[in-house]
C-alpha cells in the first residue's frame, strides 16, 4: 500500500474515533475535558515548532507555520471559553464585582 493512502486512511479512522467519543461525552463534562485539552493544544505547538525547526522544503515550513498559528489560536480561544462558562457558574455574589 502506499504511504500517502495509509496517512489517509488513518485520519479518517481517528476522525471518526473522535467524534464518537465526542458525542458520547456527557454535558457535564465538557468544561473540565476542554481545560485538559488546552495543555494538550500546548503539547501539539511544541510539536508543531520542532517538527517545522526541522523541515528543510520551504513548503514544509509554510506548513509548520499555519500549524502553529492554528495550535496557538486553539489554546487561546480554549481558554477564552473555558473562562467564560466558569464564569457562568459564580455565585451571585460574584456579579457586582469587575474581572
Amino acid at each position: 500500500m502506499n504511504r500517502e493512502i495509509i496517512l489517509v486512511l488513518v485520519f479518517v479512522v481517528a476522525t471518526l474515533v473522535g467524534y464518537k467519543l465526542i458525542k458520547s461525552v456527557p454535558s457535564l463534562l465538557h468544561t473540565p475535558l476542554m481545560s485538559g485539552m488546552n495543555a494538550l493544544s500546548g503539547v501539539t505547538i511544541l510539536g508543531t515548532m520542532t517538527a517545522t525547526a526541522g523541515a528543510l522544503a520551504f513548503g514544509s515550513r509554510l506548513l509548520g507555520v499555519i500549524g502553529i498559528i492554528c495550535a496557538t489560536i486553539n489554546v487561546v480561544s480554549g481558554f477564552v471559553v473555558t473562562d467564560r462558562m466558569l464564569k457562568m457558574f459564580k455565585g451571585s455574589e460574584h456579579k457586582g464585582e469587575k474581572p
